[in-house]
C-alpha cells in the first residue's frame, strides 16, 4: 500500500531524512537508496510516495520512495496478488476435501483454519504497529506460524493488507516454511505420517 508525505527534514551530507505522512502518523526515516531516481537530491518540502517498511530491528522506514507524478514500474500492474489468493484458497479446499473423504481428520482441517485465523491477525497487528511505531511481532513468529499451518492466512495477509509482501530475506524464509508444511501434509497420506498421526490422537 502506497502512503503519500513531504519531506520535512533532510541531511544531505548522510544522505537521509525524514517524511511526513499525510495520515499525521509519526515521521518515517527515509534513506537516498530508497529513492528510485537520485539525479536531483531530495528536498525540504517536496511531497513523496513511498511505501512502509521496516529495518532489521522493526522501525519504520520508507522504501520505494517516489517524487510526485513520478510512477513506480510494476506497482499498479501487479496482478500476482490473486494467483496467490487462489494457491491459498486451493490448498485449504483440498485439505476439506481430505477431511470429508476421511482420508485425513478433521483435526488437521481445524489446525490449518485456526492457524491461519490467528497468522492473518498477526500480519495485521504487525502491519498496525509499524505505522503506529509500536512493539513489532518478531518475524520469527510470523515464520512459525506458517510452518504450523498458517501459511495461507499468511499468503492472503501479504496480498490483501501489501504487507510483508517485498520483503526479499523475509519471503525467502517464508516459502521455505510453506514447502516444509505442504511435504508434510503429503507425508500424512503415506503409511507412517498416518500411523503417527492417529498415535498424536489417541494421546490427546
Amino acid at each position: 500500500m502506497r502512503s503519500k508525505g513531504k519531506i520535512t527534514h533532510w541531511n544531505g551530507e548522510k544522505g537521509y531524512g525524514f517524511i511526513t505522512p499525510n495520515s499525521g502518523a509519526k515521521q518515517v526515516f527515509v534513506h537516498i537508496s530508497a529513492f528510485r531516481d537520485r539525479s536531483e537530491p531530495p528536498l525540504i518540502g517536496q511531497l513523496v510516495e513511498f511505501t512502509l517498511s521496516a529495518d532489521n530491528e522493526g522501525r519504520p522506514r520508507a522504501v520505494r520512495v517516489t517524487k510526485a507524478g513520478e510512477r513506480v514500474p510494476g506497482e499498479i500492474k501487479r496482478n500476482d496478488w490473486l494467483l496467490y489468493l487462489m494457491g491459498a484458497v486451493v490448498f485449504l479446499v483440498i485439505v476439506l476435501l481430505s477431511v470429508v473423504t476421511r482420508a485425513l481428520p478433521p483435526l488437521v482441517l481445524l489446525v490449518y483454519l485456526g492457524a491461519s485465523v490467528i497468522t492473518y491477525f498477526m500480519y495485521y497487528r504487525d502491519k498496525a504497529a509499524a505505522q503506529t511505531d509500536a512493539w513489532r511481532t518478531p518475524e520469527s513468529t510470523l515464520h512459525a506460524l506458517s510452518l504450523v499451518g498458517g501459511w495461507p492466512g499468511a499468503l492472503i495477509a501479504q496480498q490483501t493488507l501489501r504487507h510483508k509482501s517485498r520483503k526479499a530475506s523475509f519471503q525467502v524464509v517464508f516459502w521455505f516454511t510453506v514447502i516444509v508444511n505442504c511435504g508434510l501434509f503429503i507425508w500424512l497420506f503415506t503409511p507412517t505420517g498416518a500411523a503417527m498421526l492417529r498415535g498424536i490422537l489417541s494421546a490427546l
